[in-house]
């Protein structure tokens, strides 16, 4: 069971606005978690299969996991699991509205391309076991500017993940054999960028790269472990969570501007990927709801 729980409580909502634990557990996470705030968890001892979105993945010992609110995730591990984790909702620290502060966004969270984990190295531990020392006394002895500090160790902390986490994508990429697929996949990726608000079939993106959509589907198979179907919802809804979080656009400005005419098909489509509503999403995570 999870302990050593320290948590913060949003006065004006009444919610959980931080909250930070270790835990010692095989079961924790082991069933779908669909969680309305950001959930960072280190696993420092353990290995086993993350599930994630459309796809699965091996992860081993320090493996430091990050997820988006609603974001589905599960962890099965083959051992028992030793490590912490840590929670924050947007109204706390809206990753989206400080993306020029701290540049997680699109490198911990919410890239498409990559597995939504990365591995501490023995250099980083050190400095996030430090952070995190600090962080727990800070919660502790509540002092002058506290929600402040947090957020500074906060950033610091998603900051020194996201570098790392760079630095081992570098790393990876300068493995890829020197053939075509590289090529093709960066396109893919820009294609995607420009179009996925006018484009949503993978059959346009075939087109677009001059491939059939199943030489395609077998090469983002083999690189990004989902569908290019996935890829390309997963973008539409990480834009969509986006405009939902801060701004006050109705639902049916949203989904038009991401091309649908249709309010009900686009809020079914986005319930069966965020498994929520927008209008939910928006009442429980959303940052401009309070402006």
């Amino acid at each position: 069971m999870s302990q050593d729980t320290l948590s913060l409580i949003n006065p004006q909502t009444g919610k959980l606005a931080f909250k930070l634990f270790s835990f010692e557990d095989s079961d924790l996470f082991n069933h779908i978690q669909r969680l309305n705030y950001y959930t960072i968890i280190w696993t420092q001892i353990g290995h086993g299969k993350l599930k994630a979105n459309f796809s699965e993945y091996e992860f081993i010992d320090n493996s430091l996991f990050a997820f988006s609110p609603y974001q589905p995730f599960m962890l099965q591990a083959r051992e028992k699991l030793k490590g912490i984790a840590l929670n924050f909702h947007p109204d706390f620290f809206c990753i989206h509205k400080h993306q020029q502060e701290v540049a997680c966004n699109g490198v911990l969270f919410n890239n498409i391309y990559l597995p939504p984990f990365v591995l501490v190295d023995p250099i980083t531990e050190s400095t996030l076991k430090m952070l995190l020392e600090q962080i727990k006394t800070e919660i502790q002895n509540p002092a002058l500017a506290q929600y402040e500090l947090l957020i500074s160790y906060l950033k610091i902390f998603l900051i020194t993940a996201s570098r790392l986490k760079t630095e081992q994508q570098h790393e990876t990429q300068q493995t890829i054999p020197n053939n075509k697929e590289p090529f093709i996949l960066q396109n893919l990726k820009n294609y995607i960028e420009l179009h996925f608000k006018n484009k949503h079939s993978a059959s346009e993106y075939a087109n677009l790269l001059n491939i059939t959509p199943k030489a395609l589907t077998k090469i983002t198979k083999r690189h990004f472990n989902k569908t290019l179907t996935d890829l390309i919802a997963e973008r539409i809804v990480i834009e969509a969570k986006s405009e939902l979080y801060l701004t006050n656009k109705p639902v049916k400005t949203i989904a038009y501007e991401l091309g649908y005419d249709d309010e009900y098909y686009f809020s079914r489509f986005f319930k069966n990927n965020a498994n929520v509503s927008p209008q939910t999403y928006r009442d429980t995570v959303g940052f401009a709801k309070g402006e």
